[in-house]
């Protein structure tokens, strides 16, 4: 029997991260039950108190047991928890060299969404891959440069620790889970019970590519600007920095410390951005939309698109503009 460990940190924590796990792993016991076979999961709720209070006292949450009071478990969640993560990893202290020792003796890890930061916070994920919400990636790559944050991705596992995206996707880390310990057939009729869209990999359909400005250089701030601006131009490097009176290596290299982005990568995710809504809200063909954000080869546009979102241009006008799908049929 696996021994799981559902975290309850101080904090306006993600309710349903952990209801909806602790909920999903009994389901599998009950699954087994109809298969007559034993339980696979033993399921605690722990913290570092007897109780959490959440959403401005609207509601409480008490653990089953004090993290003090678990000698071994064999799989630690950690769920989202909301706010400044800073203030987050200070309240919590005490849990961190918990975690650290139950990974030591041989647990495993998972964390859900903003629980990255917290993970990281125990120098556990330094090298290692890892999976937060899109929208607070800059943030994550200021505070954890060490770890390889790879924002484009669902979940991720690296040496016993896994982590998952943002929000509702901690679903399909879960689903992963139960199918390493259950096996794919149970991992399939969970998926089905609870309506999960299995094995999706990619959180870049629902990114939205919001310039990194948190920063205090001045001259890359102008020229992201400028970008944003002028994105359906033809805008060079060696145009920028000319613009700019910089060298272009030295703006390349100021532009990638700043934004975590080359120039090029920048101008294409802009573009890539405008095409998007142009999608989601006109009934403008992909042709039309790709020339007003600056494209004239369909390939090239395609081909980066896709490699943005992970999805091609119809399928993502498809998905998200049901309006222009029918007017389309019609």
């Amino acid at each position: 029997m696996k021994h799981v460990t559902i975290l309850i940190p101080q904090g306006t924590t993600s309710l349903s991260n952990i209801e909806g796990t602790y909920q999903i792993f009994n389901e599998v016991n009950s699954f087994m039950a109809m298969m007559g076979k034993p339980p696979l999961f033993e399921i605690h709720l722990a913290g570092g108190s007897a109780e959490a209070s959440q959403r401005n006292g609207l509601f409480t949450i008490k653990p089953h047991l004090n993290v003090k009071d678990i000698a071994k478990t064999d799989l630690v969640i950690i769920p989202a928890v909301h706010g400044d993560q800073q203030k987050v990893i200070e309240s919590n202290a005490e849990l961190l060299p918990w975690i650290v020792e139950q990974y030591k003796g041989g647990a495993e890890l998972a964390c859900f969404c903003l629980g990255a930061f917290f993970l990281a916070a125990t120098g556990l994920l330094k090298g290692k891959q890892c999976a937060t919400h899109w929208h607070l990636a800059h943030q994550f790559r200021a505070m954890y440069p060490d770890v390889n944050l790879v924002d484009d991705k669902i979940m991720t596992e690296d040496d016993g620790i896994y982590s998952s995206g943002g929000a509702y996707s901690y679903l399909n880390l879960v689903v992963y889970l139960i199918e390493k310990y259950a096996g794919r057939d149970v991992a399939v009729l969970t998926a089905k019970t609870f309506m999960i869209d299995i094995d999706r990999s990619s959180q870049s359909p629902f990114m939205i590519f919001q310039g990194q400005k948190m920063h205090e250089d001045e001259q890359i701030k102008k020229a992201q600007e400028y970008i944003e601006h002028n994105f359906a131009a033809k805008i060079t490097v060696d145009g920028l920095a000319d613009m700019l009176a910089l060298g272009r290596r030295n703006l390349e290299r100021r532009f990638k410390k700043a934004t975590s982005n080359t120039v090029v990568e920048y101008i294409q995710r802009v573009k890539i951005e405008a095409a998007k809504k142009g999608f989601e809200t006109s009934r403008k063909n992909i042709n039309e939309v790709m020339y007003e954000v600056g494209y004239t080869d369909t390939k090239a546009f395609r081909t980066i698109f896709r490699k943005v979102t992970g999805l091609s241009p119809i399928a993502y006008r498809n998905k998200y503009n049901k309006e222009a799908v029918m007017h389309q049929a019609s």
